[in-house]
């Protein structure tokens, strides 16, 4: 899918070309669909707006980030002006329609808009394929979905119109590693159908977010360690100079968009003057490269306080991805994690 496609842009300043802030997309609609909301979820996007207003004032005379939020702004109106909140007090209780809660095979999750979604909270799209199995459905009532490895039964065991603490989701290993999402060339809407399939019923009953981080804690020198990936969080767009001119998912970035985003690498080198270990990581959406850098040092590596320094910055691009890199040196003899010993790996740093 061409970059064109993902991103909406803002109205830029003659000449500027360079600057062209992109938005990503709000939550997939299917054309014609009515944009239902709960009571909550249109007072999140009023909300939303007010910050995106209060934003647009102190970005004044900045008109990169102007130019930004009025992007992300216009995608928003729209969809407030669309917005069809739904009375729940109308609802047949003892059915599952918009806005209930309902409990199905020990977890429970709410049926909501396309813009209040969050799968791994358990708040599901009602355009999503087990709400849309749900709905209609009443305590006691079986049913079977498809999924990867066959067929799995669903229980209603419970509806409400009342708040009820919801159980949150995780993406195993094993989904994260499924054919059917990492070779999947569909839209944003086909991937989140295919990830919600793809979980099994245990992998609801998790409360950490939907990431594949290192599980390591004490810096066993024989643990390994595995680069984080969380493919539904939000990295930032930046230009060659590194100033923020946007944001996009994870999985978008990496499908050969060809969207700079930055990261950073670190090296640590030890009293001999070797190059013992070499890490990088994205760098958060909110975070200078040196924020996520400490502390990725700290949660991972389990190093607080260290001195590392910024050796050089460069612009790396493969087939799937464009990353501005951000190299840094940490002079070390502790045991750390290991990293891979594979060529797939070091050709991340070839150019360090």
């Amino acid at each position: 899918m061409r970059a064109s496609k993902l991103m909406s842009r803002g109205f830029i300043k003659e000449g500027d070309q360079e600057e062209i802030p992109m938005v990503p997309p709000r939550a997939y609609l299917p054309k014609g669909m009515p944009n239902y909301v709960t009571h909550e979820g249109l007072e999140a996007l009023k909300i939303e707006r007010k910050d995106l207003e209060d934003e647009r004032v102190a970005s004044s005379g900045n008109y990169i980030m102007s130019n930004f939020i009025d992007a992300k702004m216009k995608l928003l109106i729209d969809r407030i002006n669309a917005a069809v909140e739904v009375d729940m007090t109308k609802a047949n209780k003892e059915t599952v329609s918009f806005g209930a809660y309902v409990k199905y095979n020990g977890r429970t999750v709410r049926i909501v808009g396309v813009d209040e979604a969050d799968f791994s909270k358990g708040l599901l799209s009602f355009i999503s394929p087990i709400a849309k199995a749900l709905v209609g459905k009443k305590v006691g009532d079986k049913f079977e979905i498809k999924v990867p490895k066959g067929t799995e039964t669903i229980e209603v065991q419970g509806i409400w119109y009342e708040k009820q603490d919801l159980t949150p989701a995780v993406i195993s290993t094993e989904a994260k590693r499924s054919g059917e999402i990492l070779n999947s060339k569909n839209d944003k809407k086909g991937f989140l159908d295919k990830l919600e399939m793809t979980l099994s019923v245990s992998d609801f009953n998790k409360s950490e977010a939907p990431c594949i981080c290192n599980a390591q804690s004490d810096n066993d020198p024989n643990d390994i360690f595995v680069p984080e990936e969380n493919i539904m969080e939000f990295l930032p767009v930046v230009n060659e100079r590194g100033i923020i001119v946007g944001r996009a998912l994870h999985m978008e970035l990496h499908k050969g968009n060809k969207i700079l985003h930055p990261v950073v690498h670190l090296l640590v080198i030890n009293n001999k003057g070797v190059t013992a270990y070499k890490y990088w990581w994205h760098v958060a959406f909110g975070d200078t490269p040196e924020k996520t850098l400490k502390r990725k040092m700290s949660e991972i590596l389990g190093i607080s306080g260290a001195k590392t320094k910024l050796k050089k910055q460069y612009i790396r691009e493969t087939k799937t991805e464009k990353e501005l890199v951000y190299v840094y040196i940490l002079n070390s003899d502790e045991n750390l994690l290991k990293t891979p010993e594979v060529k797939d790996y070091f050709d991340i740093f070839a150019k360090d």
